[in-house]
């Protein structure tokens, strides 16, 4: 049976109701049960007010068209979508025994029938609880597929991965992917599962939900595509000026003297710097959410003084509660803690046996805020580190965690979203407009709150930095354009090693032209924890400033440090694209070139803004690289002010100080002082 009612299309056969709505420019809801209601959740989507849609009722079917984008519905239930040149963007994969008559309305062809008795929408039943559901594509075997977030590997085209619809760390799902055919689509459901984008057929898998609930739009280009995606879902706040330039960090500053003395040397050197950050294991137990006195005897004055030097200081939050913590037990009271549906309510075993605090509560989120803001915001400080936001377990068993809102395997990528609002709303209560918070993990929708995101503990090689170029513009197509790494990658690197000293100088020219130009790691060798308690029980990593890695090493970072700081007014103004329409501030060539067939096939080049191409060296003792200069523009080197055709590719020279940088002609930008 196939009706409208709402301004949606619903279709209903026996125990299942599909719903086929407009939401948003061009775009349209998808969402199938077996339930006897649907479940109303809308995740990721923000509520649309606009909700009307040309819908037609016909004996063979029905048609839904919003804009650009028309969904076809035929009387078994099928759906195709197309642009509005009425080429087939999407349509699902159904090979089932039924023999239609082709003589009676909206028969299938007989040719469509198939032994293999397969549905495009398979929800099957788990004993004793809900649904595992599959959700099946044609595949077009030459279509691109960009965007679904974070995953540790070189691909910037997904087409032929697998990937899991679960966080971890250093890995983000965020579930919107990004079609050279001209169409997006997010998964909105934040279950536990895995995406097939085979040769053969489109997979989308979940371990366990009540709801199938997708959301497509259709677009000439993918920055249309893009920013649609923005409008439903979101976009960043307005960057404040201090994440514009250069952030200083290691694992980690031990005491508030240590911290201080890194902070007045950059000063005296005439260095500019924006960010300090006081990392993990400053406080007394995981879960007291506060300083040490032993280590930090003066947080405010800290504060102050840094001010005064124009450096905003960043304090490191983990979501951990240790069994031993002061607020454990109250925590526990009142259900402000994840649960575990066996054994004992231990989550993670690093440095303490703790459990997470579950930001699905919202008495949870405003009780940490609470904490938050007593120890650390009154004193002035306005800029958090929310690490361990996957939440990161000892062990990935996710139908193990339970939390407010219902199983992990049916919510658990929704963590990371709930843990940027505790912050974001608990700041913007106090008055701050300008709100910016490092994540480790992101889902669908943590733009909104605030989220930069990160590449997670990655290691530090050439291999390495090159899946963060992937990851990076792969995020910032999925909706996140504030994302960053650990310059010179976090695991490993000693500053006296002369090849880690050249993976260091090219990740910090390359994070140069990052969104945010953030140095961390924990490098080698590690020094002895200063105590057995409270701050003191942690150790710490080698030093990681800039003129830890020899004169050589410095002179290079001081200047990329101090282009950086050229270069503030456009990356301000990528900032106030990113604000008011989503846009990426990186991005693959293609998303500017669209036209260019070229610009499709580069993986490891991206553009920094509309007028700045980067490639960065991804390999040790490069002396040369390919650049591959886009169509329908001339481009100029940064370094030797050379013009060039675009649609060609260049040898172009590659001297330890210099990472190939091209403008788009008719740009100037203060690369050299």
């Amino acid at each position: 049976m196939i009706f409208q009612r709402d301004g949606r299309l619903i279709f209903q056969y026996d125990d299942e109701q599909l719903w086929i709505e407009p939401w948003g420019q061009n775009a349209l809801r998808v969402r199938a049960t077996k339930e006897s209601e649907m479940p109303i959740f809308h995740w990721a989507l923000l509520p649309v007010t606009e909700n009307t849609a040309e819908i037609l009722i016909s004996d063979t079917g029905a048609v839904i068209v919003n804009g650009k984008i028309k969904a076809e519905l035929d009387n078994n239930g099928k759906l195709t979508f197309y642009n509005q040149k009425d080429e087939v963007l999407l349509e699902e994969y159904v090979r089932n025994r039924k023999e239609y008559d082709e003589h009676k309305p909206g028969a299938r062809p007989k040719s469509f029938a198939s032994a293999l008795n397969l549905e495009a929408r398979e929800f099957k039943p788990i004993l004793k609880g809900d649904y595992e559901l599959t959700v099946r594509f044609e595949s077009n075997p030459r279509e691109k597929i960009y965007g679904m977030g974070q995953y540790q590997h070189p691909f910037l085209d997904l087409k032929g991965c697998q990937l899991e619809l679960a966080h971890r760390n250093s890995q983000a799902s965020v579930p919107f992917m990004l079609s050279d055919l001209g169409y997006g689509l997010l998964w909105n459901n934040p279950g536990i599962g895995n995406v097939h984008f085979a040769k053969n057929l489109t997979t989308w898998q979940l371990q366990s939900t009540t709801i199938m609930d997708y959301w497509i739009c259709a677009g000439d280009t993918p920055s249309e595509i893009v920013e649609q995606y923005g409008q439903v879902t979101g976009t960043v706040p307005m960057m404040p000026e201090y994440g514009l330039g250069f952030w200083q960090s290691k694992l980690r500053y031990q005491t508030q003297g240590e911290l201080m003395e890194v902070a007045r040397e950059y000063k005296r050197r005439g260095l500019p710097i924006d960010v300090i950050v006081v990392d993990f294991f400053h406080w007394t137990k995981q879960g007291d959410w506060k300083f040490d006195q032993e280590y930090w005897p003066d947080p405010q004055g800290m504060v102050e003084e840094l001010r005064e030097m124009g450096i905003e200081l960043m304090v490191s939050i983990w979501p951990t509660v240790d069994h031993t913590s002061e607020n454990y037990q109250e925590m526990v009271e009142k259900g402000y803690l994840i649960r575990t549906d066996r054994g004992h309510r231990i989550a993670m075993d690093f440095y303490g046996n703790t459990i997470h605090f579950d930001p699905t509560n919202p008495g949870a989120r405003k009780y940490v805020w609470d904490k938050v803001k007593q120890n650390y915001y009154d004193y002035g400080i306005h800029i958090f580190w929310l690490d361990e936001a996957e939440p990161e377990y000892s062990y990935y068993d996710f139908d193990l965690y339970r939390y407010h809102l219902g199983p992990n395997v049916q919510m658990g990528n929704i963590y990371p979203v709930k843990y940027a609002q505790t912050f974001y709303e608990g700041m913007e209560s106090e008055g701050q407009e300008k709100i910016v918070n490092l994540v480790r993990c992101a889902w669908a929708g943590s733009q909104r709150y605030g989220a930069l995101i990160w590449s997670g503990d990655i290691h530090s090689s050439f291999t390495s930095m090159r899946n963060q170029v992937a990851a990076g513009l792969n995020m910032g197509l999925a909706g996140l354009p504030w994302w960053t790494t650990d310059i010179g990658g976090f695991h490993g690197g000693s500053p006296d090693d002369p090849k880690f000293r050249e993976v260091f100088v090219r990740w910090f020219q390359y994070g140069t032209f990052c969104p945010v130009m953030r140095l961390h790691g924990s490098r080698d060798p590690h020094s002895a924890p200063l105590g057995t308690s409270g701050g003191g029980i942690c150790t710490s990593g080698a030093d990681n400033e800039v003129w830890s890695y020899g004169e050589e090493v410095y002179n290079i970072c001081a200047e990329y440090m101090r282009i950086r700081e050229r270069i503030k007014p456009y990356v301000r103004s990528q900032m106030e694209a990113a604000h008011e329409r989503g846009t990426p501030v990186i991005r693959p060539l293609f998303y500017d070139f669209p036209q260019d067939k070229q610009a499709w096939e580069i993986e490891d080049q991206y553009m920094f803004g509309p007028d700045v191409l980067v490639a960065p060296v991804l390999e040790g003792g490069a002396k040369t690289r390919e650049v591959y200069l886009p169509a329908g523009t001339k481009w100029v080197n940064a370094w030797t002010n050379e013009v060039f055709a675009g649609q060609q590719t260049l040898v172009v020279d590659t001297p330890l100080d210099q990472i190939p940088l091209f403008f788009r002609e008719g740009t100037r930008l203060p690369i050299r002082g």
